[in-house]
């Protein structure tokens, strides 16, 4: 078995002002479909949630859990179950060079979206496979920056570094000429599993891979609801720590804690009109 020789990606510090979000559509289709189940076998990592820290069940996949599943599994082979709509993209670098470094084979199964920070961390499989009516997803990193004009031109400066380090990991693994990455970067590009291959994004399309059995019939309607909500918000221009105060100020108090607190800055304005704009958008 020949393991790719994939570059380390660069890391970043991260910024003390910087608020990391999925991509806004992304995460409204991905809230509507049901949570899947993890597998049981113990050689396989399922990442079927934000990348980062998630609000609603205090997981996400985050590189310390990545890295607690990885030394179990030791030196064996690693599958790599995706459906995520993406989240931060420190975390992603992070669980991308994690599997990197593995010293066995690394297969990567896109069973949804692997979009945003959770293409990244796809870039990291010797093998990556798509089931068919799946999704990957690349664009030019995303966040926000709070602070004056001095604190927006650094942060742009910053943003070029992001897009910099991702582009490398895209081209090492795809074989792409690097300014068609940056294209498709700039133009938030989605690949189903035919077109990800012809670019270099999959190695293969299994139309016999599905999502694993008992997640429609196991999942939380409760959390899938709060899920659309929270996406219905984001869609409509809301940043992730104004949703978080929103939806605890309208009395969904089952979350769990994260980066938003009371303290937290503000961009929702008067709450009643956020939730006159939240059911316009969920009507539309």
């Amino acid at each position: 078995m020949t393991l790719r020789k994939l570059p380390e990606a660069k890391t970043f510090q991260r910024p003390q002002n910087f608020q990391w979000d999925a991509p806004s559509d992304v995460l409204a289709k991905w809230a509507e479909t049901p949570a899947m189940a993890a597998s049981s076998d113990d050689a396989t990592i399922t990442m079927f949630d934000v990348i980062g820290e998630d609000f609603w069940t205090g997981g996400g996949v985050t590189a310390k859990r990545i890295g607690a599943a990885l030394r179990a599994i030791g030196d064996r082979d690693v599958t790599v179950m995706i459906n995520s709509p993406g989240g931060d993209m420190f975390e992603g670098i992070a669980i991308y060079n994690l599997l990197r470094k593995h010293p066995a084979k690394v297969r990567v199964e896109v069973m949804g979206w692997a979009a945003s920070a959770a293409s990244i961390i796809a870039m990291a499989g010797d093998e990556i496979v798509m089931g068919l009516g799946t999704f990957m997803m690349v664009h030019n990193a995303w966040g926000m920056v709070i602070g004056n004009r001095h604190d927006m031109r650094e942060a742009a400066d910053m943003f070029d570094g992001f897009d910099a380090a991702i582009a490398d990991i895209y081209e090492a693994r795809t074989g792409l000429a690097r300014d068609d990455i940056v294209k498709l970067m700039d133009i938030e590009t989605f690949m189903g599993p035919k077109d990800a291959v012809e670019k270099g994004f999959a190695d293969e399309v299994d139309d016999g891979l599905s999502m694993p059995e008992g997640g429609a019939q196991n999942m939380d309607r409760g959390l899938m609801a709060r899920r659309q909500t929270e996406a219905a918000l984001a869609k409509a221009g809301h940043s992730r720590s104004a949703r978080a105060e929103m939806l605890l100020e309208m009395g969904i108090t089952s979350a769990a804690p994260r980066d938003a607190s009371r303290n937290a800055t503000r961009d929702a304005g008067d709450l009643s009109a956020s939730v006159k704009q939240l059911l316009e958008t969920l009507r539309s």
